[in-house]
Order: structure tokens, then sequence, then C-alpha cells
């Protein structure tokens, strides 16, 4: 879907009270939070859960999940400060259109290698798709960029699609993104960080006023 209207800025990978109140302070629309204990900003939900549950309504939260089990992705969807679920693994059509059925709010991230890929998200059930970078050192949070051709031409072929941008963008070249491919929203992580899992106030700040004068 074409950006036709303001933006949203999501800033994922938060792990601390203090980052999030400082990204919502600084003007972003939703806030992701890693579940998967694999990524190096991995949160626990239990321990996590009490100061998410504090930030508010204003802002959208959203739990990132990599090739859970239906019950997992279940469970973490009815949890009161989850607004939405990001599957960012190998999760089959199948899988999603479970979720779907369930009434499940999800966005699908896709890698993007080639134009081969082009041809995959209109398959797990929703309409949300996430477009990121493909690489072997993880997932998503790599800081890498994929050709963003990539991403407007499936905007242009399917208008219906509420589409995300990821993959490598910061405050330098977020504005750029945003006027090649006019995504519905875009998700930052490595590019607004101090180490991983630790933000940079400024780097935030100005991300998200990059992108909202696009």
């Amino acid at each position: 879907m074409r950006s036709s209207g303001p933006i949203e800025i999501k800033i994922c990978g938060i792990t601390n009270r203090g980052d999030a109140l400082a990204a919502i302070d600084c003007g972003a629309h939703a806030l992701g939070f890693n579940f998967y204990r694999g990524s190096k900003r991995f949160i626990d939900i239990g321990s996590a859960g009490e100061w998410i549950s504090q930030l508010g309504d204003n802002v959208r939260k959203v739990a990132v999940m990599v090739n859970p089990t239906l019950e997992e992705a279940l469970q973490t969807a009815r949890l009161p400060f989850v607004d939405s679920l990001q599957l960012h693994g190998s999760e089959s059509p199948e899988f999603c259109r479970q979720l779907a059925e369930k009434n499940v709010s999800f966005t699908k991230a896709v890698p993007m290698r080639n134009e081969h890929s082009l041809s995959q998200p209109t398959v797990f059930s929703t309409d949300s798709i996430l477009l990121d970078s493909s690489s072997r050192s993880g997932f998503g949070g790599t800081g890498e960029v994929f050709p963003w051709s990539l991403a407007a031409r499936f905007v242009d072929d399917h208008p219906s699609f509420r589409v995300i941008l990821a993959g490598g963008l910061t405050p330098e070249n977020v504005a750029e993104a945003i006027h090649t491919v006019r995504p519905a929203g875009v998700d930052v992580t490595t590019g607004v960080e101090l180490a991983p899992g630790r933000k940079d106030r400024a780097r935030v700040q100005a991300f998200i006023a990059a992108a909202a004068n696009a």
C-alpha cells in the first residue's frame, strides 16, 4: 500500500523501559519487543511484561517471534500488552492461515533475496507484510540493506497490501528509502543503536524526524 498519509514509524529491538519511553517521547508509533531467545535483543515476557504494559495505549506494541509453535503464538497474542505479532522466521502459509482463522493480528516478515522473492508475501493470510534484508547472520536486525527497487515493485504490484520497509534503515537513508518505496511504515533496529539492545536517543529522534518529514 503506497503511503498517502503519515507513515508509521516503528522502533524495534526495545529491551528496556528507558529506551521505550524515549522512543515514545520522540514520536514513535510502534515498538517491537523480541521474544526470540536466539536474538541479541531477546527479552523475557515474564519479566518485561509489567513495564511494557505501562507504556500506554498511544503506541502499538509488537511481539517479534521466530518460528513459534501455534500455541506459543496464540498465548503471546492474548497477552494484554501485545497489540500484534511480527513473525520473522520460516513460518508456513498454513501456520499463518491458522493464526488468521483465530483472528490474530500479525505481520509476516519476508526476506528479499532477489526478484523471485516478490511472489512470496502474498500467501501468508495477512495484508501486513514486512520486507527485510536476507542474511545468514540472523533473523532481522542485521543492519543490511537490500535493493529498494524490489520493495517498490512489490508495493506497485500489490496496492492492497500494507508494506513495512526494514533492513539497514538509518537516519541518513530513511528519507530516500521512503521516497523510493512509499511504504505504509518503516522499521528500524540497528540503525538507531549504541549497541545491540541499547538505543541512541539522538539517532532515534533523528530517524523519526527524517521519516516523518520524508
